[in-house]
């Protein structure tokens, strides 16, 4: 049977009789198949699988134990014949054909008057691949087109009316591959996406040209829209019935206001999601080699965003202490920090542009790290790390470093500042 003998079609087989003729492995796939597709299925076999028992005990098909017959057909809308038996299966399809009803004969493609696809279901979309009679390739592509979709390389987009919703999406650090296929999923989908100044940025210049896209990006002191407008501007075009990603930087729930746009999607009947992302807080300094915690030099940290909050943690160099958004107090924060009673010779890391072609890495200690930053001209978006960890890194200076340690080579960053 040549490929342009094919038509495509569904079929809506929810309450209506189908027959499966055969008990192994091959039918108890399509009999589950057909159940899941509301099917009433009448399996035929002297002797059937395990899983097939367990359907039937459970009231979930009807199993007759005996040989096929003709009179089987009778009534069928849709006939499965799986024996193992070439004969027994042709004559099952040759009395489907007489009855003009469609039958898939697992045994004989060619002969087949019709193909089971390999199906796979992404959201609300069915993928089914035919492929010339040849399973196993019809589900190397149904994996292939599945899994573009999954993570967005595909356009999953609804282009009908549907209702509205909101998903909060954390896109990591920047780097584009670092965004999780849940949320390159929804991206894809999107027919608005709110976005922040930092997090995968690049994938904007993937969406479709219909997609909106609304700038609420901040930077230091200049916030040209006030959180209350962006959770306004979130809940009106959901309302509008729209599909609504805020693609974040990091996560939505670490420093990044999720909770509180979350809450406000709520409170107005509007469905949220929220998709975790790769914090900066852990993924930054990691480009940099710097582990926020590490056996026998720390065992727990904290993420703080001021030096304000600098008291109310550990000044021991054994806990990491992770700033974010924290250049410009970075002076006042090692003071804090030394007036708390941490040494100055803690080693500190500064991780700018984490895992973007522009990465730079400046280590130095409580003590020097202020000058050091304004010396380089370190800025925002910057990650920096307090704490005995940063000996661990490639890049930290020789003194800094014990033999335990020497070996260890994380990833390098492109620039160095020391």
């Amino acid at each position: 049977m040549a490929i342009q003998d094919i038509y495509p079609t569904a079929l809506r087989l929810l309450g209506r009789p189908v027959l499966v003729v055969g008990g192994g492995p091959v039918a108890t796939r399509r009999a589950k198949g057909l159940l899941d597709a509301g099917a009433r299925v009448t399996v035929v076999a002297p002797v059937a699988s395990a899983g097939l028992e367990e359907l039937a005990d459970a009231g979930l098909l009807i199993w007759e134990q005996r040989p096929y017959r003709t009179s089987d057909v009778d009534g069928a809308w849709f006939v499965q014949t799986a024996t193992g038996d070439s004969a027994v299966d042709a004559q099952v399809s040759a009395d489907a054909e007489a009855q003009r009803v469609w039958c898939v004969n697992a045994s004989d493609h060619e002969a087949s008057a019709a193909w089971t696809p390999a199906v796979a279901v992404v959201d609300d979309v069915q993928i089914a691949v035919n492929a010339g009679g040849d399973p196993r390739r019809a589900m190397a592509l149904r994996d292939a087109v599945a899994t573009a979709l999954e993570t967005g390389d595909l356009p999953l987009r609804r282009q009908r009316a549907h209702r509205g919703s909101v998903a909060l999406v954390g896109g990591g650090p920047g780097d584009t591959g670092l965004i999780t296929v849940r949320g390159r999923r929804l991206l894809g989908q999107a027919d608005v996406v709110v976005a922040d100044r930092l997090g995968p940025r690049d994938l904007l210049n993937e969406l479709a040209p219909d997609v909106r896209v609304i700038e609420v990006g901040k930077t230091p002191g200049h916030h040209p829209v006030p959180q209350a407008g962006i959770n306004r501007i979130l809940v009106d075009e959901a309302l509008q019935g729209h599909r609504v990603v805020r693609l974040k930087g990091g996560d939505p729930y670490v420093l990044g206001r999720g909770g509180e746009e979350a809450e406000f999607c709520r409170q107005h009947d509007v469905e949220v999601e929220v998709v975790s992302g790769v914090t900066s807080a852990i993924s930054v300094p990691a480009a940099a080699g710097i582990p926020v915690t590490h056996r026998g030099l720390a065992k727990g940290f904290s993420v703080v965003t001021g030096h304000e909050e600098l008291s109310e943690v550990p000044a021991r160099a054994d806990h990491t202490i992770v700033l974010l958004m924290g250049v410009g107090q970075l002076r006042e924060s090692a003071a804090a920090l030394v007036g708390a009673g941490l040494p100055q010779d803690t080693p500190v890391g500064i991780v700018e542009n984490g895992y973007l072609p522009n990465q730079r890495v400046t280590i130095g200690t409580v003590g020097s790290i202020a000058d050091q930053a304004e010396a380089a001209g370190v800025a925002n978006p910057a990650v920096i790390v307090i704490g005995d960890v940063v000996r661990v890194s490639p890049f930290a200076p020789s003194h800094f470093k014990t033999a335990d340690y020497s070996t260890i080579t994380p990833n390098r960053p492109r620039v160095l500042t020391k």
